[in-house]
């Protein structure tokens, strides 16, 4: 990825109050981009967003993807020359107790997305963010490429396979390569692994369940201690899908498909491990247990093949998965201690953009 290409670039970011969105946000403004962002309030507190100032240094309009108008209209305004569409309902669990906006949210979310950038147009490259649940999970051993079958067990994960399925058709129907030169837009479909790090409250989540029982004293309860995650710190694929949303722009159609962005092989651990790790490295007041009584159903085993971004995007990752839970636990007890949180996460993303320079 290349910093100076985001200089003046107008940017609109959906979902830019969540986790992923705040980083992302942050990230842009670093670059020297013009953003603005379309979302409910953060869904947590505290949030990232609030506990950074994400929304000092962006433009911001408080609406659900679900209202058609109103987001068409946004765009309109805003006349953005990329697009980032992050705006989710992201958890499994929660998708079990609500099914209906689970789908509403992420299916037709998606759909009045690229109904409003085709209406409108103007825009150059449009990054849909699913996520790695999309696929069919056959409790495989080896990682999912991008050509293999959408699917999806619970709801959450059903719905992001739709989401991606509307992305297929509407870059075939609307955004195809053979008329790139009448509607001039480039849509892509990003995905990633279990993303982690500093400023995550969300529930039903493990580190964030952990990161909030440890800073309470209070003893954590584990589920599914043997479940494999490809885990990520957020800036991994972020990179990625600014990466793709470079390629896109400069390059059109090209690079107009699905890629995966996930951590190397090694760093795909039982949740056990993670807890262990991450007890260590917070010290005596971390304390957890194994949760009793039967819980939905969530993918036992879960990885990506991401040698498509290596080979054709020049992408890896840079932070292995020790050194991000170092960064986790850091962030938060700089929280604690009540550290200006912008500038100790902008120094994080310099960071890691050093650190990717370097590899």
């Amino acid at each position: 990825m290349n910093p100076e290409f985001w200089q003046g670039k107008r940017v609109f970011v959906t979902g830019h109050t969540g986790f992923k969105g705040s980083w992302l946000s942050l990230w842009l403004q670093e670059m020297g981009a013009i953003v603005k962002g379309f979302s409910l309030a953060p869904p947590t507190t505290p949030s990232l967003y609030v506990e950074a100032n994400v929304s000092v240094g962006m433009s911001s309009i408080e609406g659900d993807i679900r209202d058609f108008l109103h987001l068409r209209q946004a765009i309109y305004e805003f006349k953005p020359e990329i697009v980032f569409h992050m705006a989710a309902q992201p958890l499994v669990r929660l998708s079990y107790d609500d099914p209906i906006d689970t789908y509403s949210t992420n299916v037709m979310g998606t759909v009045h997305l690229l109904e409003a950038v085709k209406q409108i147009g103007g825009v150059k490259a449009v990054v849909n963010i699913t996520s790695d649940k999309c696929y069919e999970n056959r409790e495989w051993v080896w990682g999912y490429r991008e050509d293999e079958a959408m699917g999806g067990y619970d709801p959450y994960s059903n719905s992001k396979g739709c989401a991606e399925l509307v992305a297929s058709s509407y870059r075939q129907s609307f955004f195809n390569k053979d008329k790139y030169d009448q509607h001039g837009c480039a849509l892509a479909s990003v995905r990633a692994g279990n993303v982690i790090g500093g400023g995550d409250w969300a529930a039903d989540r493990l580190i964030p369940d952990m990161l909030q029982a440890f800073s309470n004293k209070k003893v954590v309860e584990i589920r599914s201690p043997h479940a494999i995650r490809p885990w990520q710190h957020v800036l991994e694929p972020l990179s990625g899908y600014l990466t793709v949303a470079e390629k896109l722009y400069d390059q059109g159609c090209a690079y107009a498909e699905g890629w995966n962005f996930g951590p190397r092989d090694e760093d795909a651990k039982p949740v056990e491990w993670i807890v262990e790790h991450l007890s260590a490295l917070w010290g005596h007041d971390a304390l957890w247990q194994l949760s009793d009584g039967e819980h939905p159903h969530e993918a036992h085993y879960l990885k990506l093949d991401c040698s498509k971004a290596d080979m054709r995007l020049n992408w890896h990752p840079v932070w292995n998965l020790e050194q991000t839970l170092n960064k986790i636990v850091n962030w938060q007890k700089a929280w604690l201690s009540n550290q200006d949180m912008k500038q100790y996460t902008l120094n994080e993303i310099k960071e890691y953009m050093n650190a990717r320079v370097g590899n």
